[in-house]
């Protein structure tokens, strides 16, 4: 019951930053996990695992895999899930270490900054969005929910096991964007049309709280204030939706 115990210690944000692991839950997001590359510290399965889409076949990997295995019961299996459909199926894996180091001196740069943003299934949107779109790497400032929160991972649906994406502070991020000399954007609902902007080569985007909006700090070292022009009587988008877009407008620059 090892894995088990542990899967219900990672539950915690403080548990999972102190023993760098996390856990995938879900048919889907355990399939990317085998595929990543990541360490793999065990897997946990339960009946219900069978009655899912594809879950007799990712039994069969995972008996195959060679990695440690703990079958619970349904019961054992909810009390350390934290979805509200358990699919049967979790593994436990180590958080890749990720820094600005693995970004430096590139000629181009697309780097998408959240701040602040607490809703694990908008973050886990975005870090899809922002793979699929091209973004380099996302960094999350303090505020924002846990990259490694297991509702965040499967709403990447395994996007954070592959694209570069860890947690930094304020410090750390402006003395990089100062020593490579790339550009920040901040987004906000009064800004200027993005579609009417240039975009430069190094550029850092950044999108906050859908209430609060960025941070002061990151306001004012911001070159551009950026917006979406929304028509009707809407006065804003959904967060994810809304980066997803000053994403694609910035792809083809």
């Amino acid at each position: 019951m090892r894995l088990l115990t542990l899967a219900r210690d990672l539950t915690r944000r403080k548990s999972r930053e102190r023993q760098s692991l996390f856990v995938a839950e879900g048919v889907r997001a355990v399939e990317e996990l085998l595929r990543s590359g990541l360490t793999i510290k065990g897997v946990i399965t339960a009946p219900q695992l069978d009655g899912a889409q594809r879950g007799s076949d990712l039994r069969a990997t995972i008996e195959q895999s060679g990695l440690e295995t703990a079958q619970v019961s349904e019961s054992e299996f909810r009390s350390a899930a934290e979805t509200d459909s358990p699919q049967g199926v979790m593994a436990l894996a180590e958080i890749p270490k990720r820094s600005f180091d693995d970004l430096r001196s590139r000629a181009s740069l697309r780097l998408l900054i959240l701040d602040g943003i607490q809703d694990p299934g908008n973050v886990g949107t975005i870090l899809r969005t922002a793979a699929a779109l091209g973004a380099d790497a996302t960094v999350a400032l303090p505020g924002t929910v846990d990259l490694w929160n297991a509702k965040v991972v499967r709403a990447a649906m395994g996007a954070n096991f592959h694209h570069q994406a860890f947690h930094t502070t304020a410090t750390h991020l402006f003395a990089f964007l100062e020593d490579e000399g790339v550009a920040l954007w901040a987004s906000d609902a009064r800004g200027k049309a993005v579609r009417g902007l240039a975009a430069p080569a190094r550029l850092g985007l950044a999108v906050g709280n859908e209430g609060a909006g960025v941070s002061s700090s990151v306001r004012e070292l911001s070159a551009e204030i950026v917006s979406l022009p929304i028509a009707g009587s809407a006065e804003s988008l959904n967060v994810a939706v809304a980066t997803g877009i000053l994403l694609y407008h910035l792809r083809g620059q």
